[in-house]
């Protein structure tokens, strides 16, 4: 049985394991940091802490939307560090039998396959599960561990 975080991006609905989530807090005013990736937003201080802010839109090429009243910062731990993702609405968490879950089909409307790790079937509806650690190549995970660090060294 998983405990997944279930999430909404661009009408489709995601889900994350709840072990990787932090905390789920409300769009808040976000730092640029200059030579970042595009789909790095900045940084935001969560209650002395320095969490760089992806945009998961633009992370997996989708259409940029309007932030609105349900749009959230998820914090959640990937590979090591603390990161803030935009997602349009957080909705539920909701336990998913392993057998409800198969590998994900070689085509997804809208998002590589490589960030995940499979369809969820939950009632009528269908979950796509992220792998977070996928969510940033090796070099961009590298750039925004450096960016965290010299961001504390400087507060």
């Amino acid at each position: 049985m998983e405990q997944l975080v279930v999430f909404q991006l661009a009408g489709e609905t995601y889900g994350v394991d709840i072990a990787h989530v932090h905390e789920i807090i409300r769009l808040q005013p976000i730092t640029e940091v200059p030579r970042t990736p595009d789909f790095v937003e900045g940084v935001i201080n969560l209650r002395g802490r320095i969490i760089p802010v992806i945009d998961l839109h633009k992370r997996f090429g989708l259409p940029a939307a309007e932030a609105g009243n349900s749009t959230r910062i998820m914090v959640v731990e990937v590979r090591g560090i603390t990161v803030g993702m935009i997602v349009d609405a957080v909705s539920e968490v909701v336990r998913l039998p392993e057998e409800n879950i198969e590998p994900p089909p070689p085509i997804i409307q809208g998002v590589d396959v490589a960030y995940l790790r499979g369809v969820g079937k939950w009632g009528d509806k269908l979950i796509i599960l992220l792998d977070l650690d996928k969510v940033l190549r090796e070099s961009e995970h590298q750039q925004l561990k450096e960016q965290v660090a010299a961001g504390v060294a400087e507060t």
